[in-house]
């Protein structure tokens, strides 16, 4: 293993069902700067795990897989971002399972980890605030409120660019 693959974090995902997640990316692949969007439609829990925990993190999602059934969600609006659009969410099941992988991995979070995540997709970024907000006004009128349930967690390896994709960790327990 070279010292990059050594030194690179980890990123964990909460995974959208299928047909929410290839409407996200449709929106994504639509609005998101081109030069910039080499990911699929996603919701980050955490941003940056030490890649010294591999083995912890594993076991902590297999854990969180085991114990819960697919999550509940919300799809409840357009968030702006200031340079950017967003798709809001909402999951208090999400932020418990959240909250207990912090609590697991305190001391270990990145100051941006250490914050409850605004659980959202980020369909578009980095471009003016006044082509976000044209954005907005049209994705309001058509927008509908929409429940859904997350299919899992998913971990990732940051690479700078893409991420490289590691396992997904299907919810399949009882809920809580």
């Amino acid at each position: 293993m070279n010292s990059q693959s050594r030194d690179a974090p980890f990123i964990i995902t909460a995974e959208l069902p299928a047909d929410l997640a290839k409407w996200a990316t449709s929106l994504r692949t639509a609005h998101f700067p081109a030069e910039r969007n080499y990911l699929k439609a996603h919701v980050t829990l955490f941003h940056a795990l030490p890649p010294s925990c591999e083995g912890e993190i594993k076991t902590a999602l297999s854990a969180m897989a085991a114990a819960n059934s697919p999550v509940p969600g919300r799809l409840e609006g357009i968030m702006p971002l200031g340079r950017g659009t967003a798709l809001r969410l909402s999951s208090p099941t999400m932020i418990d399972i959240w909250r207990e992988l912090a609590d697991r991995f305190h001391g270990l979070l990145t100051p941006q980890d250490e914050h409850r995540p605004r659980l959202h997709v980020t369909i578009q970024n980095k471009v003016s605030p006044a082509e976000s907000k044209f954005l907005q006004a049209e994705l309001s009128p058509l927008f509908e409120v929409r429940d859904f349930r997350f299919a899992g967690l998913s971990l990732h390896i940051y690479r700078g660019g893409p991420w490289e994709f590691v396992r997904t960790y299907q919810f399949r327990g009882s809920s809580k």
